[in-house]
């Protein structure tokens, strides 16, 4: 009697107002698994810059990718040195950085609402940034004391200013903030930044052929400096997010299970998606509007890593940069030498893969 008098005493000093969550389970990266994803990302890098307009050897593309890592000069009976160096290492790092980037959204944005269709658009903030950037090309705005143009610094404020309007909204409506508020109010503002994209476009007339391939998405002429800003935004956006990887865990529980062990859901909440907005932001500034990225990629590696974030957030970085990859590749050379907008191919290869993905899922629940 006296033991099971104490068993209740025991849960009632559970630390209930930590901000770490109680959980035994930590559970980190099979190194293995890293080094294979990281080989099949390199694998892929080094295709995708050997493949273009014009075909360069696999092993001349690994020596001059080493020599120009190293500094040494490169033999002058490689004439392809300079397109590689110049032109296509910058594109194929940018869009690896990108996919990397909007992969850790899409799993951070599932896992904190748990919703399988959550996205960077589900809550608006594709669409603020993308608002930001038509601004930006359709008026000219420019920023002669920054570094970058006018188009990321509008970007990546629209994507603030976003995240603010739709929380400020929903704690209007709902003080928990509770998930389904949070993905109707961006819903609704997506729908309703989109109708004023559109009247933009309606008013700049010399502006719409480069405004309407943006918004499809491409980064086609990205330089050594956009990879730079990807990769330290990238750095700092994954740091924070593995660090709120158990949080995560619980969240995707429920938001009950994840108060029950001690996290604090507000403050995380609102750390996760300020984290997801500037990652957004500054990858819809220097690609455009690229699609399904983060919404299919993370149930592709789910099913290798499980859904555990401190393996699944790592790996999917990975699965995102090859997957875009293999989507830029395909938009450079499946109408060669016409190139098509990155987004419109993602568009069709993610609506198939996700459907594909629905349906097995609902099939296995239903034979379970």
């Amino acid at each position: 009697m006296k033991e099971r008098e104490k068993s209740p005493d025991k849960k009632q000093n559970r630390p209930a107002g930590t901000t770490r969550p109680v959980l035994r389970r930590r559970e980190g990266f099979h190194p293995v698994i890293l080094c294979g994803f990281a080989a099949v990302t390199l694998l892929t890098l080094i295709v995708c810059v050997c493949i273009g307009s014009v075909n360069v050897p696999f092993t001349d593309t690994a020596q001059v990718l080493w020599r120009g890592l190293t500094r040494q000069e490169i033999p002058q009976d490689i004439t392809a040195g300079s397109i590689i160096l110049s032109v296509r290492l910058p594109r194929v790092l940018c869009v690896a950085l990108t996919g990397a980037a909007l992969s850790l959204c899409g799993t951070a944005v599932q896992g904190l609402l748990k919703n399988p269709l959550a996205d960077g658009s589900t809550l608006g903030v594709s669409s603020g940034a993308s608002l930001g950037a038509v601004l930006a090309i359709a008026f000219n705005i420019t920023l002669p004391h920054f570094p970058f143009s006018g188009t990321m610094m509008m970007a990546i404020g629209f994507a603030f200013l976003s995240f603010m309007i739709i929380m400020a909204l929903a704690y209007r409506l709902d003080y928990s903030l509770s998930t389904n508020t949070i993905v109707l109010i961006g819903i609704i503002y997506s729908m309703f930044v989109n109708s004023i994209m559109s009247l933009v476009v309606t008013f700049a007339h010399d502006k719409v052929k480069s405004i309407t391939f943006w918004t499809m998405g491409s980064l086609a002429g990205s330089s050594y400096r956009n990879a730079a800003v990807l990769g330290i935004v990238l750095v700092l956006g994954s740091a924070v997010l593995m660090w709120h990887a158990q949080e995560l865990n619980a969240f995707a529980i429920g938001e009950d299970n994840a108060r029950h062990v001690g996290v604090n859901v507000r403050r995380v909440r609102i750390v996760v998606l300020v984290t997801v907005s500037a990652l957004i932001g500054v990858c819809v500034s220097i690609g455009g509007t690229i699609g399904f990225v983060g919404l299919v990629t993370p149930h592709i590696v789910r099913m290798i890593t499980g859904p555990n974030h401190r393996r699944l957030l790592p790996a999917v970085m990975f699965g995102g940069a090859v997957f875009l990859m293999l989507a830029d590749l395909t938009a450079r050379v499946i109408l060669r030498p016409l190139e098509l907008p990155i987004g419109v191919v993602t568009s069709f290869i993610g609506a198939v893969l996700f459907v594909y993905i629905f349906y097995k899922t609902r099939t296995a629940a239903g034979g379970a």
